[in-house]
């Protein structure tokens, strides 16, 4: 998602400042709201990659820490750097580490703090993208879990990228809402994320929009690609959140053989595209 990707450029960019050699790389290709923040700003695609042994031997990670969510071969390889707003799950370090963490609405909040404290400028392009990245995670700064910090860092960067952030930001979120040409499969994996939890693993997706009935007059359709891409994957569970923007709230769908999972989670009988509100 944006946040993934410019948290990797602007921390790349930091870290070469302060004297590193690293370059921002992708685990996967950018979602449509990205490619369009990444156009806006003529700021190159990142190379994506799935494994990094056969590269270097140390990695940062940014907007993520599980194992099942980075590089296949991420056993394989030393962790110096983490940058994070997310839980802490299924990670540890033979070495020590640099780790931040806080529970803020974006990492790219944590990254520009990091800017802040260690003297370093950020470019007007970069200020763009960063801007970019947690107006898509806070939802414009309308997310429950938008803090001061973001509010903040989202008016310092817009005067940096003399960018209107409430117009720019409408645009934006419009990019990512939008279904035209994506297949089931594009909306699943538009914002896709892996957990462990005992013996199961699970795939959360989500998708924003601001109608959610273009999704459930094809509801079945999309359970059956659910249903799908569990049983290939081995996957106990895939949920996919589709989040109103409008509402401040999401619909949840989830392949059918783990309506149990769901019951048990919520403490209720679940139904298929059940509105849970923020």
């Amino acid at each position: 998602d944006t946040d993934a990707i410019v948290a990797a450029k602007a921390y790349s960019y930091l870290q070469n400042k302060l004297g590193a050699d690293t370059e921002a790389v992708a685990l996967g290709t950018p979602n449509e709201e990205t490619k369009f923040v990444l156009d806006y700003f003529k700021e190159e695609y990142p190379r994506v990659i799935t494994t990094a042994k056969n590269e270097v031997e140390a990695v940062m990670l940014v907007d993520h820490n599980e194992a099942q969510q980075s590089v296949d071969d991420i056993k394989e390889l030393t962790v110096t750097h983490v940058v994070d707003h997310h839980r802490i799950a299924n990670f540890e370090t033979a070495a020590p580490l640099y780790y931040h963490a806080e529970p803020l609405g974006c990492s790219s909040t944590v990254i520009y703090k990091e800017f802040k404290s260690n003297n370093v400028e950020v470019p007007a392009k970069l200020a763009g993208l960063m801007l970019s990245a947690i107006i898509s995670d806070t939802l414009l700064l309308k997310s429950p879990t938008t803090t001061e910090l973001d509010r903040k860092a989202v008016m310092e960067l817009s005067s940096i990228a003399e960018v209107n952030y409430e117009e720019y930001g409408l645009n934006l979120i419009k990019a990512g809402t939008s279904l035209d040409g994506m297949s089931h499969e594009d909306v699943l994996y538009n914002d896709f994320k892996l957990y462990t939890v005992d013996d199961k693993t699970l795939g959360i997706g989500q998708f924003f929009t601001t109608n959610f009935d273009e999704i459930k007059k094809d509801i079945d359709s999309y359970l059956d690609t659910l249903d799908r891409e569990a049983e290939g994957n081995n996957y106990s569970l895939i949920a996919l959140y589709i989040t109103d923007i409008i509402k401040n709230g999401s619909y949840v769908l989830f392949n059918r053989k783990a309506k149990d999972i769901m019951d048990n989670a919520y403490d209720k009988e679940m139904s298929e595209g059940e509105y849970l509100q923020d």
